[in-house]
């Protein structure tokens, strides 16, 4: 399969959005409802890309000790909610996930 034509129509159709918001700027005002959800899409987002990470292990549900990714995700969490620091934040995460890694289950 040649991937060029994918690449290009995926480039197009990112540029066209992007390029939509900046033609409409002053000349399109969204309803109140949309600006007020807009803070929490990059919550949301982020969400779903790490909550399958954190809780699942072959595809299936695992919140045991087997899984040193969720523990490791609820230390970075707590770390997070107290500190407000992302490079400690990530350390503690990466670091509790090592320990782990290296305890036998």
């Amino acid at each position: 399969m040649n991937w060029l034509p994918l690449w290009l129509a995926c480039g197009l159709l990112t540029f066209a959005i992007r390029l939509s918001f900046i033609a409409l700027e002053g000349r399109y005002r969204p309803p109140s409802w949309f600006v007020r959800w807009l803070p929490f899409v990059p919550i949301a987002a982020l969400t779903a890309l790490t909550v399958p990470e954190l809780l699942l292990v072959a595809g299936k549900l695992d919140l045991g000790a087997e899984n040193p990714r969720f523990w490791a995700g609820l230390v970075a969490i707590a770390v997070a909610a107290r500190w407000r620091n992302t490079l400690l934040t990530i350390a503690s995460g990466f670091a509790v996930l090592a320990l782990l890694r290296l305890v036998p289950a």
